[in-house]
């Protein structure tokens, strides 16, 4: 049994019609390569830096145009098509950091909130804080395309191991992490940590990220990639350029690796 999945580079600014549009441009590529699971980076529909451009241009999630778009494009194309992230306005002063999972046939299949805020201090000159806009979710979700089993996360949700261990334990086969990590961290950390999430819970791990400098002056690191239960990466992007990259996940991999080393399933007893 296997599924080919793709996974998807962006530079998205702050004109929300221009996201869309280069967003959809690769998934539809992705789809002609033979893509069925397609994955998107971490604020596929918007990248804004400022407090006040972002409120002024987010709605809540029935009137979110990407909403409709994006569930219009998978039905077209007949795809699982996960958006790594879009901001969802809550209140006048919060939103949501939201995945979503369209299905072949348009409707919406799951969301996740981002859980982990990235509230950091990455050097003497860049500190981000995402909890000032948005709103921590609290529910780890575990979605379906296929036969495969998908639990989903954002970002800095990477850093954080327990949360893809109990993906795995609850019978995750992928794992999907949208990014838009910093330059600086994700030449650091991005590959290993990705590697590692891999082998610890023996399955597929989808990496979407968003790369280049942006608009407004932020740089990301891109370089998106599939990894397998082995902890092989077998598809990658070697730039921060827009693009895609596709590679067939197989069931009887994943299924014998899991078989040879079961520490996806097994805990360490403590105290």
């Amino acid at each position: 049994m296997t599924l080919r999945a793709a996974v998807i580079n962006l530079r998205c600014g702050g004109d929300i019609t221009d996201n869309l549009r280069h967003a959809e441009r690769y998934i539809r590529t992705a789809h002609q390569d033979g893509a069925k699971l397609i994955v998107t980076p971490e604020n596929t529909l918007l990248m804004q830096g400022s407090t006040k451009k972002l409120f002024a241009n987010i709605r809540s999630e029935q009137d979110t145009i990407g909403i409709s778009y994006f569930s219009a494009l998978a039905k077209e194309l007949g795809i699982d098509l996960l958006i790594g992230s879009m901001a969802i306005k809550l209140s006048g002063t919060k939103a949501a950091n939201r995945s979503y999972h369209f299905g072949p046939d348009g409707n919406i299949k799951a969301r996740y909130d981002k859980i982990h805020m990235f509230d950091v201090t990455i050097n003497e000159t860049e500190t981000w804080k995402e909890s000032a806009n948005y709103q921590a979710g609290n529910t780890p979700t575990i979605t379906k395309a296929g036969e495969f089993e998908i639990g989903m996360s954002i970002c800095y949700d990477l850093r954080f191991a327990n949360l893809y261990k109990h993906y795995a334990a609850q019978g995750a086969h992928i794992m999907t992490v949208p990014a838009a990590f910093t330059a600086i961290t994700g030449q650091a950390h991005w590959r290993v940590l990705l590697r590692a999430r891999a082998v610890e819970t023996s399955a597929y791990v989808l990496a979407a990220a968003q790369g280049g400098v942006h608009e407004n002056g932020r740089a990301t690191w891109g370089r998106s990639m599939i990894i397998d239960p082995w902890g092989k990466v077998i598809a990658e992007l070697d730039n921060d350029q827009p693009g895609y990259c596709c590679a067939d996940l197989s069931m009887d991999k994943l299924t014998d690796i899991r078989g040879r080393i079961p520490a996806w399933q097994q805990t360490t007893p403590l105290g």
